[in-house]
């Protein structure tokens, strides 16, 4: 039977046609395998979060520059009022196991420790920019994306691919791009006198955002975005209140409130709020990893507003490093990462009502594995390798 005809029969046998077995995916379908509407809805909601950040680096350099108002504790702090006002007094009045009293109960020192890390990840690397340069800032804090993938692989226990590598690399790249034309431009904000020790301080604040990172990352895909943020705001507001009255009430009183600065805070507080809001969505959707690589245009979104705002002064490689993060961005999350389990563990997780008993296989089992695609999980049954 020559080859042709084998198809037509194999067709007829699974009803379906024929053409379907002998047609290669042509280059289109490819393309559009690639950016369904997962990737470009994942993507919309990166860059949602970085225009985000936009606005919070804006509204506080207005109040540092032209106000003198330096208070990032106060700026933090007034993001966890809002938090605990709104999701605190949630997880108060509900019932049951998520209710607020036995939350607390069960792992109320564990969020204690996750607040103070949030809290000094913002201290410190705004109080870099007092030590060391703008430049400097944008390219130690790409530290946080090493850790997020490292913490995720040890403690998530995520598996990455190659692509995965290669599109964290196209990130990178662009971003030093984007350092190299800060440099062309001299766009060397921030340069202070104890330049090693403000990249210290950048390098300790990407840890610590990594950490926080993703442990929101295992609670909002575990537990639930409501516990995380109640929990944060009700720690923050907490720690942060007690920072600022030990370090900041001075500068409070030097600040000249008038309304200009009275809609600068409140725009700040409205885009922090915004952030810690809808970025636990995000990254239920994504990873901590996903998120931490589109945050990387939010410098862009800034240039660019100081472009119109503070008369910067521009360079091709600005757009050129834009769209070499994007395509990392692309890269990345064209393919899903996994999460490796035992598979007798996993057993015992789908069978919680008895042991279970192991039958006869031909080979070793291969390791379950539990598929992460973007806006979906789907899971897998451990495999028999046949020897």
């Amino acid at each position: 039977m020559i080859p042709e005809q084998q198809n037509h029969v194999v067709a007829t046998i699974e009803n379906i046609p024929a053409e379907t077995i002998t047609a290669s995916p042509t280059v289109l379908q490819r393309i559009k395998k690639v950016f369904n509407r997962e990737l470009l809805l994942s993507l919309a909601l990166g860059q949602v979060l970085s225009l985000l950040i936009c606005g919070i680096g804006l509204t506080s350099k207005y109040l540092a520059d032209d106000f003198q108002a330096n208070t990032p504790v106060f700026q933090s702090f007034l993001n966890y009022i809002l938090l605990f006002l709104v999701y605190t007094t949630t997880l108060a009045v509900r019932q049951g196991e998520e209710n607020l009293l036995a939350i607390l109960k069960r792992r109320w020192w564990k969020y204690m420790i996750l607040g103070l890390i949030d809290i000094e990840a913002n201290y410190l690397v705004i109080k870099a920019y007092q030590y060391t340069t703008l430049t400097s800032v944008q390219l130690l804090d790409c530290f946080v994306i090493p850790v997020v993938l490292l913490l995720s692989w040890f403690f998530l226990l995520v598996r990455y691919k190659a692509v995965h590598f290669i599109g964290v690399g196209v990130c990178l790249l662009g971003m030093g791009c984007m350092v190299g034309a800060d440099v062309l431009v001299g766009r060397q904000q921030g340069l202070g006198d104890h330049k090693l020790l403000g990249d210290l301080l950048v390098l300790a604040g990407a840890t610590l955002y990594g950490i926080s990172n993703v442990c929101e990352e295992f609670i909002v895909k575990n537990l639930s975005r409501v516990e995380f943020l109640g929990m944060i705001g009700l720690f923050g507001s907490f720690f942060s209140g007690i920072q600022l009255a030990i370090m900041e009430h001075k500068e409070l009183l030097k600040v000249p409130w008038d309304w200009q600065i009275g809609l600068l805070y409140i725009g700040f507080s409205a885009c922090m709020f915004g952030l810690y809001s809808f970025m636990p969505v995000v990254i239920k959707r994504t990873s901590a990893t996903a998120v931490n690589l589109s945050l990387l245009t939010a410098d862009l979104y800034s240039l660019f507003c100081g472009l119109f705002l503070f008369q910067y002064k521009f360079s091709g490689l600005y757009l050129l490093s834009f769209f070499i993060i994007i395509l990392g961005l692309v890269l990345y999350s064209s393919s899903s990462t996994y999460v490796a389990q035992d598979p007798r563990v996993y057993k015992q997780f789908r069978n919680p009502s008895g042991p279970t008993t192991d039958t006869p296989t031909t080979g070793p089992l291969e390791p379950s594995v539990t598929y992460t695609s973007l806006g979906q999980e789907t899971e897998e049954e451990p495999r028999v390798r046949v020897a």
